[in-house]
């Protein structure tokens, strides 16, 4: 085994004394190479004595840990940090299956592909822009700042075409905020933006929702804590459906304005969306960050969204950006700006968006006949009520039916499951009657 180190040593670099807060940034540490592969850990007794906490917090700090493979050990024989390598890896998303066939999958609310645009007269044009196979770093083809800017919620200052949504938050957080420092986001959210978090080693701080979108209340309890962020989706929660009222995102910029809180607005689901798109960009302009993606609307496989902010902020995460790739495909911008160009395109996501309420809505009557309310909703899933989460998981499964624990959106207990209706088009019947037998035990 590798060397020991101090427990005092230890405890100077922990300043988040809560389980997860120890979890995080011991993590964290091994991340950064500060705790190499082999370092044998304090004993636990010892680590809790400088800390200030209890043996037990740290325990179940350790657990975690062990859990995700980054520690091995235990009792008398000591704890370390445990492989040959250390490999970053998203827990929420990573634990989700590969179903065998016959299984009905109702775990990725991802679009219909039958309801997506086609391609090839767009990546024709794409293969045609300017400045094609240059080196150069350019942040946004003007074919498709143009295109975007027709639709953008408020006349934003700069603009940046990014791999797709997530990308844009992973280069967002790692370009602007510091790992050990505190993120609010709504409760519950997507996992994928969880997943994001808690690699970079942040603090979460979970905001409450309503039906009308993030409570004011509870973001300005959150605020308490001094969040380098606030991350949130503005126009529709791609987990629970709803829609943020602008009368609540009025109120949310109330809370907001007397702090320096970064403002980054998450509009995952896009136009498949009935509700307009709207921004607190107009409001903090100097602090914003608009992001749309358009996987949902135009299609994964582009790989592409747009942000918008400041020019210094854009000028910020830029910079971050030259680290890898530098830029987005010139050729998928292209092609971007010519589906969002087409009038075709937009008759299509009025269908589609037509045919998602559709399938959603069946399936909310259908549980609803059975029992189980379901609220008035847009989008590609439904947030479902549950008795016992490990129940209806199982109960699910016996029956072939894939779901996703509501405990992969939520860093707070969760007595939910999320639902997949985007494809959900001939088997709503079977699948009603199986959460219905799942959701009491």
């Amino acid at each position: 085994m590798g060397d020991a180190i101090e427990a005092s040593w230890f405890a100077e670099k922990i300043a988040d004394r809560s389980i997860r807060g120890i979890a995080l940034e011991t993590s964290a540490l091994i991340r950064a190479g500060v705790l190499p592969i082999g370092t044998r850990l304090p004993a636990i007794r010892d680590i809790a004595y400088e800390l200030h906490v209890s043996p037990a917090t740290i325990s179940e700090a350790w657990s975690e840990l062990r859990r995700q493979k980054i520690i091995s050990g235990r009792g008398r024989n000591g704890t370390w940090v445990s492989g040959d390598r250390f490999v970053a890896k998203p827990e929420r998303l990573a634990s989700s299956g590969n179903y065998a066939a016959g299984v009905l999958d109702l775990t990725l609310a991802g679009p219909d592909a039958a309801l997506l645009p086609r391609l090839a007269e767009a990546m024709a044009y794409g293969a045609s822009v300017d400045d094609l196979n240059s080196y150069e770093r350019s942040r946004i083809v003007p074919e498709l700042k143009d295109a975007v800017s027709e639709r953008w919620p408020y006349e934003a200052e700069a603009f940046l075409a990014t791999n797709g949504g997530y990308n844009a938050v992973y280069t967002i957080l790692h370009a602007l905020v510091s790992s050990g420092s505190s993120v609010a986001i709504e409760h519950p959210t997507a996992m994928r933006l969880l997943d994001i978090l808690e690699d970079l080693g942040v603090k979460i701080i979970p905001v409450a929702c309503d039906g009308e979108g993030p409570l004011p209340d509870s973001l300005r309890d959150a605020l308490q804590q001094r969040p380098a962020a606030f991350l949130f989706q503005p126009r529709l929660h791609s987990v629970t459906g709803v829609a943020v009222s602008s009368s609540r995102l009025g109120l949310l910029g109330d809370v907001l304005e007397d702090s320096d809180t970064l403002i980054i607005e998450d509009d995952g689901v896009g136009d498949v969306s009935a509700a307009p798109p709207q921004s607190l960009g107009g409001r903090f302009a100097e602090r914003t960050i608009h992001i749309l993606s358009l996987s949902k609307s135009l299609g994964p496989d582009l790989r592409l969204a747009v942000l918008s902010s400041s020019a210094p902020i854009v000028d910020q995460i830029q910079s971050y950006r030259s680290f890898s790739a530098g830029w987005t495909s010139r050729i998928l911008q292209g092609a971007t700006a010519w589906l969002l160009r087409d009038p075709a395109t937009w008759r299509l996501i009025a269908e589609a968006r037509e045919i998602y309420q559709q399938r959603r809505d069946a399936l909310a009557v259908a549980l609803g006949e059975r029992g189980i309310a379901i609220p008035p909703g847009q989008g590609l899933c439904l947030w479902v009520p549950v008795v016992s989460e490990p129940f209806a998981m199982v109960t699910l499964a016996a029956r072939n039916i894939a779901v996703n624990p509501g405990s992969k959106f939520s860093v707070l207990p969760s007595s939910h499951i999320r639902v997949a209706t985007s494809t959900l088009s001939d088997r709503c019947e079977e699948a009603a009657d199986a959460i219905a037998l799942a959701h009491t035990p």
